[in-house]
């Protein structure tokens, strides 16, 4: 299986994010290609903080872009403590074989209500056959 892993710590808050092709939900013929992928948000920071919005950026290389904004990650606004983590998977389509993705989520610091925004490292969504 051809994985595609990146990090990046903002704040203390570590995003690690890992994308996969999924050919049995892509369609070639149908310009529809489907790929997961992998979050684990990891709370090396000091505070309680709970993750409130997602913000996302979805780049085709027929240069179409998406802005995909909302709260919280697949329906949830996790709470993490110090030390804790919260791992999710979610997809999205392209129309072509590659793109890219990056984006931010909007964390809260629960002792104070202080905002900030953790960013989400670019990743790469490229069916395997492209490598070659």
């Amino acid at each position: 299986m051809d994985r595609n892993m990146v990090t990046q710590i903002t704040d203390g808050v570590k995003i690690s994010v890992e994308s996969t092709f999924q050919p049995g939900y892509s369609n070639a013929d149908q310009n529809h290609y489907v790929f997961s992928y992998d979050i684990v948000i990891e709370n090396n920071s000091e505070y309680t903080l709970q993750l409130l919005r997602r913000h996302w950026f979805i780049f085709d290389s027929n240069g179409e872009t998406k802005e995909v904004e909302g709260e919280g990650v697949i329906g949830q606004q996790p709470v993490l403590e110090p030390g804790q983590s919260h791992r999710y998977v979610s997809g999205c389509n392209l129309k072509t074989n590659m793109g890219k993705m990056y984006g931010f989520y909007l964390m809260e610091r629960q002792i104070d209500g202080f905002r900030f925004e953790v960013k989400i490292p670019e990743f790469h969504l490229i069916v395997p056959y492209r490598l070659n």
